[in-house]
């Protein structure tokens, strides 16, 4: 130890200056903790928005699959129809021809 010891008021003060610098570091670790938690919860909010948007993405990608069977039903009897409509008309004109030059 020294030879020069401190007085009872400068203990008093260093004592009350670290009392402060504790209570100030008490509340930084308090606001820490309370960043940190706020942080875990934004995470968890970002993985389940993620997991949704996976879901929906799989649920769009289905839709879409569903929606291109869908139009390719319609067209194809589109195609049926007109088709149909060719092979009578052609039909007609060529039952025409043949009546025209004698032949039914």
């Amino acid at each position: 130890m020294e030879g020069n010891p401190i007085s009872r008021a400068e203990h008093e003060e260093f004592r009350r200056r670290m009392e402060e610098h504790h209570k100030r570091q008490d509340k930084r670790l308090e606001i820490l903790e309370e960043s940190l938690k706020e942080t875990r919860k934004l995470a968890a909010s970002v993985e389940r928005l993620a997991s949704s948007m996976e879901r929906m993405a799989q649920e769009q990608e289905r839709q879409g699959e569903r929606l291109e069977t869908l139009e390719n039903r319609d067209g194809e009897k589109w195609r049926k129809v007109v088709g149909y409509a060719v092979t009578a008309v052609v039909g007609i004109i060529l039952g025409f021809l043949a009546r025209y030059i004698g032949l039914a």
